[in-house]
């Protein structure tokens, strides 16, 4: 019997893992499409993926709410935007994502963009079951 109960517990915490790294996958997933769409200006594609109460903190301090970060990608053009380096960490409803965010290009105020940093999102699986980004955070990397 216990030899039973011990296959059950290894193929329940199998199947948790799994299940994990398949949430983690899904939000690495939304943070590539997040890049593609910045690079696009297309405010609309990135809207569903932050929260209403969304703040970002950029390099030189700055904050975002939700409604300036889309306002702001309309109005940058960016030639290029690359993530990489990406890893996922999910605890529970929450998964925190870390990566390398690589951008060319002219920011909302028509001045030039070569940036190259280290960033830090938090998504939160809403009531709703999306999963939406709820804060972001960046850092220059020289």
């Amino acid at each position: 019997m216990k030899r039973v109960l011990m296959c059950v517990a290894v193929v329940l915490s199998a199947l948790a893992v799994q299940a994990q790294s398949g949430v983690e996958k899904q939000i690495i997933g939304m943070e590539q499409k997040w890049a593609e769409a910045q690079q696009a200006s297309n405010a609309d594609a990135i809207a569903p993926m932050l929260a209403d109460k969304f703040m970002i903190v950029f390099a030189d301090g700055k904050l975002m709410n939700k409604s300036q970060a889309l306002d702001d990608t309309k109005k940058s053009k960016m030639d290029s935007v690359e993530v990489s380096d990406m890893k996922a960490t999910s605890y529970g409803d929450t998964v925190v994502v870390t990566g390398n965010w690589k951008g060319k290009g002219m920011d909302a105020a028509g001045k030039p963009v070569n940036q190259n940093e280290r960033y830090i999102d938090t998504w939160h699986k809403m009531s709703d079951g999306k999963w939406q980004c709820i804060a972001s955070g960046n850092a220059d990397i020289r």
